[in-house]
């Protein structure tokens, strides 16, 4: 067998790579060379570029995994040629000429979204008194909580506006989580996107949006097998 691929996590919208807090620790003490993108979140295009650069200077095979929006960054920056598989972690695969708001819309709105606004320079938000009931609901109302309410990082419309290319889940192995509790992401959306791209495997977990926080086990659980395959 090969050696361990490279790990490369991408986060979502209205945070940062320090969502990734609970998964690196557990990743990092199995071995793997872990990194983190830290995407700036003025368009999709932009995270794009951002992480299939950072994806390519890894210099070796890498396994991309997005959480949330970081999904639809993946699946873009997934064509990069050392990247060998990816794992969605309760986020949207976009299909060719999808968007964020076009694959939304194939549903009923995420009830989360009555609490997301846009401020006068136009970047969107989740009101912080109730970013805890919109994203991490079954995250302890504590700190945790309180940190990613107050240092969430705004997101440009053009995020959810701007259409895929073509997508990586069509010529790499996937792996996909769903999280049955999203108020975000519909779970009825995210169960069709896993059967739509033939997932490997597909995991649910009792889940809100931010099962990288409250689920870290399973989430490293279903990394390590999606490693194991790309590297046999």
């Amino acid at each position: 067998m090969q050696d361990k691929p490279n790990i490369l996590l991408v986060h979502g919208a209205w945070g940062d790579a320090s969502h990734w807090r609970h998964v690196i620790p557990l990743l990092y003490g199995k071995g793997y060379r872990v990194f983190a993108a830290q995407n700036p979140l003025i368009s999709l295009s932009d995270d794009i570029d951002r992480t299939r650069k950072l994806a390519a200077a890894q210099g070796a095979p890498t396994l991309l995994v997005g959480h949330a929006y970081g999904c639809a960054v993946i699946t873009g920056a997934g064509l990069t040629p050392n990247v060998v598989g990816l794992v969605y972690l309760a986020g949207p695969a976009l299909d060719e000429g999808e968007s964020l708001r076009t694959l939304l819309a194939r549903h009923e709105s995420p009830e989360g979204f009555e609490n997301v606004y846009e401020d006068k320079d136009g970047w969107l938000w989740i009101k912080p008194d109730k970013f805890h009931e919109t994203f991490c609901h079954d995250l302890p109302d504590g700190p945790d909580s309180l940190v990613w309410a107050l240092t969430q990082k705004p997101t440009s419309p053009r995020c959810f506006e701007e259409t895929m290319g073509p997508p990586a889940w069509k010529v790499k192995p996937s792996w996909y989580q769903i999280s049955a509790n999203d108020r975000l992401i519909r779970p009825k959306t995210e169960i069709w996107m896993a059967e739509r791209m033939n997932a490997r495997k597909t995991i649910t977990l009792p889940a809100s949006h931010a099962s990288v926080a409250t689920h870290p086990v399973e989430i490293v659980e279903l990394i390590e097998e999606a490693s194991r395959e790309v590297v046999r």
